[in-house]
């Protein structure tokens, strides 16, 4: 297949253009690399299969010759980001939406829309189950990326209802692994980071929020199995197996054999505003449809993690 990935130098899309073209598809990225990096796609460069495209999907969005297939990554998913620049989440996720879907109709291509757990909110329901309609506040300071999202997978229903457009959706929760900014602001990149500097690991509150941790090759999985499926409504696609932040930072500190003190903090910004309490997927749906489920462990996932931060570390 010829494919188009936005977002093809961020840190999911960079693995699944990897994906994809060892499975001898050729591979479009684009990226206007607000936080995307050039890094992370270089060693492509001279591959026959693969081009890349600087361009800001916010705008017109037009491709020559036939694409069987686009995936829509391009987004402002962390924290620093979506709270710097609001209004370009805003709008990568309806007019970005709105564009892409628009060439994939054109192209008669296929569309995979990348959702997030972020749509569920801070989810009254445990653990998350596709059919659950969320609890989002619209006007937090995490509502430009909860409904810039949600906004999106509406946009994405109603092409696939109204022009009959094929399209996917994956509803992903937390992912970590190599290629990820060690800037980003989200937990996994902030502990080991710390860690490796011998600084305090930062633990918000007392630690007991709870997540499940998806390693990269995991959620690239499970992105082209969606891909190659027929399912046209939201899957959940994470880890199932729930820690608390606190044991998280406890593992790291033990992996990385690193002297830092876990220091609680009470965050004196918007960072954990209506921050999910618990966060877990329900990934029945995946596993029925898609045949997917993780299979690598947590310190395995970790353990590769660390060892591409202290490379990164190492260089500078």
């Amino acid at each position: 297949m010829r494919i188009l990935i936005t977002g093809g130098a961020g840190f999911i899309g960079s693995h699944l253009c990897d994906r994809l073209l060892a499975g001898g598809h050729e591979v479009m990225a684009m990226d206007n690399l607000s936080t995307g990096s050039m890094a992370n796609i270089d060693h492509l460069a001279g591959n026959d299969r693969f081009r890349f495209v600087q361009h800001d999907v916010t705008n017109y969005v037009f491709v020559d010759g036939p694409l069987d297939a686009v995936l829509h990554l391009a987004s402002l998913p962390s924290p620093v980001d979506y709270l710097n620049r609001p209004i370009q989440t805003l709008k990568v996720g309806a007019l970005g939406t709105h564009n892409t879907l628009g060439l994939a109709l054109a192209k008669q291509a296929r569309f995979l829309l990348a959702s997030t757990s972020e749509v569920y909110g801070d989810p009254a329901v445990h653990p998350q189950t596709e059919d659950y309609w969320g609890n989002v506040n619209p006007v937090g300071p995490r509502g430009v990326y909860d409904e810039s999202k949600r906004f999106a997978e509406a946009l994405t229903m109603a092409y696939h209802n109204y022009h009959g457009v094929d399209t996917r959706i994956g509803r992903i929760f937390n992912t970590y692994g190599p290629r990820m900014r060690a800037d980003d602001g989200r937990v996994v990149p902030n502990f080991v980071n710390q860690a490796l500097r011998g600084d305090p690991l930062t633990v918000y509150d007392d630690g007991s929020r709870t997540r499940g941790f998806c390693y990269i090759s995991d959620m690239v999985d499970g992105l082209v199995a969606l891909l190659e499926s027929t399912e046209c409504s939201p899957v959940n696609l994470g880890n199932p197996q729930e820690i608390t932040i606190l044991e998280l930072a406890e593992i790291v500190l033990r992996l990385t054999k690193s002297e830092s003190e876990i220091e609680f903090l009470v965050p004196k910004d918007a960072r954990t505003a209506d921050d999910p309490n618990r966060r877990c997927p329900d990934i029945g749906k995946a596993k029925r449809v898609l045949k997917w489920k993780p299979k690598v462990k947590l310190e395995k996932g970790l353990r590769e993690t660390i060892d591409y931060f202290a490379g990164l570390a190492e260089r500078r």
